[in-house]
């Protein structure tokens, strides 16, 4: 009895495009399941940690009770980001302030000045500057909260217990470890 017949078959009884096939897929599963890959993103190959200050502005927050609301923010010591719609984690609110709602008034002079505006639809509207903090991967082309470049107009989606809202990226602060 030959190894190989006529017919491909090794001892008469399997084929031999059927051994490689179950050896390619053999190869195939040891790939996937047993052989250790990299793990974490391309963006945090070769990447420092470091603290980062993220300033984000809100503008025009329309709320039944804005005070409450700055309230809840302010005395909150961590929030929820989503950056370009990818969840990121939990990072510190540093800092909240509330901006003045003002308008420009012209004087008989030809001058003008800023005012509170006095329009009453705004008493349910707030503008904030929120300043976050937390640790990101410091790359070549600046910081990196999980897989997402934070850099000045980056929309960022702040979301806690009682508020969910977008805000812009205003200024990005690289600090030293303290």
């Amino acid at each position: 009895m030959t190894l190989i017949d006529s017919k491909g078959r090794l001892l008469g009884k399997v084929s031999i495009l059927d051994v490689a096939a179950a050896l390619i897929i053999l190869m195939v599963l040891f790939g996937i399941f047993l052989y250790p890959g990299t793990s974490g993103s391309v963006a945090q190959v070769g990447a420092t940690t470091k603290p980062v200050e993220v300033d984000v502005m809100v503008r025009g927050l329309t709320s039944s009770d804005p005070d409450e609301l700055f309230q809840s923010i302010q005395n909150s010591e961590t929030t929820n980001i989503i950056i370009r719609n990818q969840p990121y984690g939990q990072v510190r609110i540093k800092e909240v302030r509330r901006l003045p709602r003002s308008t420009v008034v012209p004087q008989p002079d030809g001058s003008v000045i800023a005012l509170p505006d006095p329009r009453p639809e705004l008493n349910y509207t707030i503008d904030m500057l929120i300043t976050l903090e937390g640790d990101a991967q410091i790359t070549s082309t600046g910081p990196v909260f999980g897989n997402s470049k934070v850099k000045v107009g980056s929309p960022i989606e702040l979301d806690g217990d009682l508020y969910n809202f977008n805000t812009s990226t205003v200024g990005v602060r690289v600090l030293e470890d303290s």
